[in-house]
């Protein structure tokens, strides 16, 4: 569907958001940060300091944002992360990735470079007219979010609460207590 590095952005984008999404949020500290830049793969300089820590916690928001409003404001929001990240495309190749897009200098601040790998993604998202892959879990108790990359648009629930498990076993439990017994066969 989108290039690696596009589908990796957008994992990557998912997981941010949904360090809010479960019961005790994952973003609290800077150790939670460095434990999900670390997962993420995410390269370049850090502060590690309060106001990066934040800045990072602002942008969950602003892209939790994006993921579910309408094209013509997705654009809007996409637009305004690319121009005041002042986002400069390049293709690089570092460590066991090959070739791929940064648009910012590893040198940019945290947030930046996380804003604008995000935003580039999304840009792949909204021009293949795609959007409807970003969703909300189907599950009724859930508000993580999904990509869905599957070649037949059947993702529906999050990675984060076991949530696809869950619904199953109540449907199956639903189905069960609905089913004829034999008496009521015979």
């Amino acid at each position: 569907m989108f290039a690696n590095d596009t589908d990796i952005a957008l994992g990557s984008v998912v997981a941010l958001i949904n360090t809010g999404k479960e019961e005790q949020d994952k973003l609290l500290t800077h150790e939670d940060l460095d434990r999900f830049l670390n997962a993420e793969k995410f390269t370049g300089s850090r502060t590690h300091d309060n106001k990066e820590l934040h800045a990072v916690q602002r942008l969950r928001t602003q892209l939790e944002e994006i993921w579910s409003a309408p094209e013509v404001e997705a654009v809007e929001r996409v637009n305004r992360i690319l121009r005041e990240s002042r986002a400069l495309p390049q293709l690089v190749k570092h460590h066991d990735w090959g070739w791929h897009l940064h648009a910012t200098t590893p040198e940019a601040p945290l947030e930046v470079r996380m804003a604008t790998e995000a935003a580039m993604a999304l840009v792949d998202v909204i021009r293949t007219q795609e959007l409807e892959r970003l969703r909300i879990c189907a599950a009724e108790d859930c508000s993580a979010v999904v990509v869905d990359l599957t070649r037949n648009r059947s993702k529906r629930y999050c990675d984060v609460g076991n949530c696809a498990n869950r619904e199953h076993v109540k449907a199956y439990r639903a189905r069960k207590a609905n089913a004829p017994t034999e008496q009521e066969v015979s």
